[in-house]
């Protein structure tokens, strides 16, 4: 049973500590395996090489079922080898049986994020924040890797929106690649153009309040305030559904992806617009 400093043994003493507590800083890979078990003997080699290859982007934990059968109980283990990953003290994933060296390095390279990955999620969590200068800054690095990359260009596109600089994001919405994000990029879309159409060349014709009240709707959002910008579309939305032949409809659906639906307020904001519109 080979141990070093990125595989260890566990039993169920300290599988607790160092299984699933060290899970919650690195992924843990367990390989539950027994010494007669044939197919065992070829794979716990592979897992112990890409253990050292990985040089710490992961930890090898080996349970020895026979040494300590309540494991193999409490993870369901019904044959081995058995491989169980571990992140943030979860199981995430698993494969039973021996697996080619290709096989095993194709599940590895799911369990840790690549910085590409790292840094969307970082310039997400910027958004959510209403940090759209440094989201932005966070999109721009995975673009300079990866320039089709479709959750970074949304990304950027909605950081140049709530800076009030939709002229930049227009031309990523408009020539977005093909890619899961597509459909997301038409929706932002009119929201980008209504913005450049409006920004401060158009004014309200004499007493029209509804008119006033879009424009102000959408300078609340080149000022990054997205809840103030679609509370006041929702109101003109109350008066008159088809505002500007459905534009206003567009426009607040924009400002929804804006806003994320990691925000608390979207779903609420969506319910409210579906009532006022169905």
């Amino acid at each position: 049973m080979k141990s070093s400093a990125h595989i260890v043994n566990v039993n169920e003493a300290d599988f607790q500590f160092e299984v699933v507590a060290f899970s919650n800083q690195t992924p843990v890979v367990v390989d539950f395996w027994a010494e007669w078990c044939g197919p065992c003997k070829l794979l716990s080699p592979i897992l112990e090489k890409l253990a050292e290859e990985g040089g710490g982007s992961f930890r090898l934990a080996k349970v020895d079922v026979d040494a300590n059968p309540n494991l193999a109980i409490q993870f369901q283990v019904k044959g081995i080898p058995s491989v169980k990953a571990f992140r943030d003290g979860q199981v995430i994933a698993e494969f039973s049986g021996a697996r080619s060296e290709k096989d095993v390095r194709e599940f590895l390279r799911g369990l840790t994020p690549n910085p590409g990955d790292l840094a969307i999620s970082k310039g997400n969590s910027l958004l959510a924040l209403g940090n759209w200068g440094q989201a932005g800054e966070a999109f721009a690095e995975v673009l300079g890797a990866s320039p089709d990359n479709g959750q970074a260009l949304i990304g950027l596109a909605k950081s140049h929106i709530a800076q009030g600089n939709a002229s930049l994001a227009l031309p990523i919405l408009r020539e977005f690649p093909a890619s899961k994000e597509y459909s997301l990029s038409e929706q932002l879309l009119p929201l980008a153009e209504v913005l450049i159409e409006f920004k401060e060349n158009v004014s309200p014709d004499g007493d029209d309040d509804l008119l006033a009240a879009y424009q102000h709707s959408l300078r609340l959002v080149s000022l990054g305030n997205i809840p103030s910008a679609i509370d006041g579309m929702l109101d003109i939305l109350r008066q008159n559904k088809n505002y500007l032949e459905g534009e206003a409809r567009r426009v607040i659906v924009g400002m929804l992806h804006l806003l994320g639906e990691e925000n608390p307020q979207t779903k609420t904001f969506r319910s409210e617009l579906a009532s006022l519109l169905f």
